[in-house]
């Protein structure tokens, strides 16, 4: 029995507040069970050196988590003196997965900085924080029109993310922290409006998985991230 009584196919309760940071172009707060995210979106009128003279924008993301997100306290990064593995590869993850949808040419030679906060976690933040980022993002590109900056949305297509996973054999969908720390198999799916694979990451934590468990996983994680994708478009119509 999955917590809360879940069925195998089932996202945990799912809630997205926009405009929860009253400074940023763009925000949100996901909740995703019990995990929960801040993400922001921050226009910056100018360019990476590297990018100085282009006619296009960028984007870039960063993702932490507080030091009592989890069920012990966690030192922050920043009193060490550097990021941890972790925290590079899903900033990483989530500016990829971000950039796919964005049209930089339309976006002109400015920079949109995603943040992403987690508070609490229970499992799925890296995926949270894309499905909650888009939302801001979506924010921020609207600020923009409203303001005259842009004419056109430079967004190309909507994204959101789910975990999936093997646990006991059983593909389950959207995993919570005391799943996700037992699963055979852990898996990460990135996917547009239009149905399109961005990013897949699956490991098998225990056993080897085949073709047709991999295919289980990938219709439970579509299957969800259309659920996630409507909620995205219903919050940011209202």
């Amino acid at each position: 029995m999955r917590t809360g009584g879940r069925l195998p196919d089932a996202l945990r309760p799912v809630t997205i507040q926009r405009g929860f940071n009253g400074h940023a172009e763009g925000s949100c707060l996901i909740c995703c069970g019990q995990t929960q995210v801040i993400c922001t979106a921050s226009v910056e009128e100018s360019l990476p050196p590297w990018l100085r003279g282009q006619e296009r924008g960028w984007l870039t993301a960063e993702y932490g988590m507080l030091p009592r997100a989890t069920s012990e306290r966690t030192p922050r990064e920043a009193g060490r003196g550097k990021q941890g593995g972790r925290t590079l590869e899903i900033q990483r993850l989530i500016g990829r997965a971000l950039r796919a949808v964005v049209d930089f040419e339309r976006l002109g030679k400015r920079t949109i900085h995603i943040d992403c906060d987690v508070i609490q976690a229970d499992g799925g933040t890296r995926t949270a924080a894309i499905t909650g980022a888009f939302v801001a993002l979506a924010d921020a590109c609207r600020w923009l029109q409203q303001k005259q900056s842009l004419s056109v949305s430079p967004l190309k297509d909507s994204l959101a993310a789910v975990s999936c996973g093997l646990v006991g054999e059983q593909p389950l969908l959207d995993l919570d922290y005391s799943e996700d720390s037992r699963c055979d198999v852990d898996m990460n799916f990135v996917m547009t409006g239009a149905g399109l694979f961005v990013e897949l990451q699956g490991t098998a934590e225990g056993h080897p998985f085949s073709r047709q468990q991999f295919d289980l996983m990938s219709r439970l994680a579509e299957q969800g991230i259309r659920q996630l994708l409507a909620l995205q478009q219903q919050v940011l119509a209202s």
